[in-house]
């Protein structure tokens, strides 16, 4: 069992002691395992319904976290979601050998609230699986709000409820099966105190009056938009800046959509087909042959050699191309240019930024918020790259409606922008 606890779950009252305790003594507990040990995990329709029924039975939040194989798999699956209800306890459901049968955990979870941490990364996955909150609580979020530098999990769970959850696994291969104990250990761990540290920082947010703005931003988290797709995203190729010529880049875009497409075919990570590395340092050396590709490294490797003549394909594929086809050397973009280009470009604008940063800076430091989280950043330069004609408080507040920011955001830094615009008006 736990160290904290023998048997039984953790309660509220147990974790506030336990907080108090670890202060006093500065050494947090460590948790190894659940209090009411690691669950097997459902993997079929009769565990999945007696599961759903244990959650029916459960009163307030769903605590929902899953496990990715990130680095490992091309899609962002989950290959493990781990649930826990007062009353239900904890859950681990395969959603792999479960794909045609989850219905029943939809009909549970979807008219629930959900307390997540980094919410943003999981319910992407949770929707493919038909699973999506009716409101949820980010306590990662929340943390931010609340003031907290740092805000990781465990961090929270240390400085708020005295406890260290054991780590170690959140990089691991999860579509491996059987998953081993530890691992499971790991995710169950994970949700174990979800619940009690989201009832510690919704105490905090109320004390602090920023209750309300909380429950706008995981709104927003909840009904966001998939991200739309980069128009160009081989440029995210690490150490592409090496890069300098249009005919070089159409080289690194040949064989990035190449190892795209055989990393879709594989369900592989992309930088297990071929490192970045790898195609910036083959399109710098230019090989002219099998043989010298060959001969570089990673393409010298056993696993590789079969592929370096079609490797090799797309690299010359790229210097066949008419100089029209070639890409611009410059990324495109509808937003503003770097800002380290603004002084250059447009000082009016560079100093629009500068008095808009310094007012912003003394908001979100007044009301101990980080100031990307007062307003978002790129919002901030497109308003002050391109104001609106019309410097008062209300078009400066529809400006950043239309930008997204929520209600609170804009009534806290409407007016303040638009002073700040306006006191370098020229």
């Amino acid at each position: 069992m736990g160290t904290a606890q023998a048997d039984g779950a953790r309660t509220g009252d147990e974790a506030t002691e336990n907080s108090e305790a670890s202060e006093a003594s500065g050494t947090p507990v460590l948790l190894r395992e659940p209090a009411e040990g690691t669950p097997p995990v459902v993997a079929d329709p009769a565990a999945l319904a007696e599961a759903c029924a244990r959650l029916a039975a459960g009163t307030g939040a769903v605590a929902v976290d899953t496990e990715r194989a990130s680095g490992y798999r091309y899609w962002p699956k989950a290959y493990l979601v781990q649930l826990r209800r007062e009353g239900s306890g904890t859950v681990l459901i395969d959603p792999i050998a479960l794909a045609d049968d989850l219905a029943p955990l939809r009909d549970v979870l979807n008219d629930t609230e959900w307390v997540l941490h980094a919410a943003s990364q999981d319910l992407p996955c949770l929707a493919e699986l038909g699973l999506r909150p009716r409101s949820l609580f980010d306590t990662e979020l929340a943390g931010r709000l609340a003031g907290y530098e740092r805000v990781a999990l465990g961090t929270l769970v240390e400085l708020l409820l005295g406890y260290t959850l054991e780590k170690g696994h959140s990089a691991a291969d999860w579509s491996k099966r059987p998953l081993p104990v530890d691992w499971l250990n790991y995710a169950a761990l994970d949700v174990e105190l979800l619940n009690e540290l989201r009832e510690k920082l919704e105490a905090e947010l109320a004390a602090q009056g920023k209750l309300e703005w909380a429950r706008q931003e995981f709104e927003a988290v909840r009904t966001a938009p998939p991200p739309a797709p980069r128009a160009e995203p081989w440029r995210r190729t690490s150490g592409v800046h090496k890069i300098r010529s249009p005919r070089g880049l159409a080289a690194v875009r040949e064989m990035w959509q190449a190892r795209d497409e055989l990393a879709r075919k594989r369900d592989r990570a992309p930088s297990r087909i071929l490192p970045d590395s790898a195609i910036v340092n083959a399109v710098t050396a230019d090989p002219k042959t099998v043989e010298e590709l060959q001969a570089l490294p990673v393409f010298s490797g056993r696993v590789q050699r079969k592929y370096t003549a079609s490797w090799l394909r797309h690299l010359q594929a790229a210097k066949a191309l008419p100089a029209s086809e070639l890409p611009s050397p410059s990324q495109p973009s509808d937003g503003p240019p770097p800002v380290n280009r603004w002084a250059d470009k447009d000082p009016d604008a560079a100093a629009r930024l500068a008095a808009a940063r310094a007012a912003l800076a003394a908001i979100a430091e007044d009301r101990k918020l980080p100031v990307e989280n007062l307003l978002l950043p790129d919002l901030v330069r497109r308003t002050c790259w391109r104001p609106p004609a019309d410097l008062s408080e209300d078009s400066v507040a529809d400006v950043l409606r239309a930008g997204g920011a929520r209600p609170w955001q804009i009534e806290l830094t409407a007016a303040a922008l638009g002073k700040a615009l306006h006191s370098t008006a020229s």
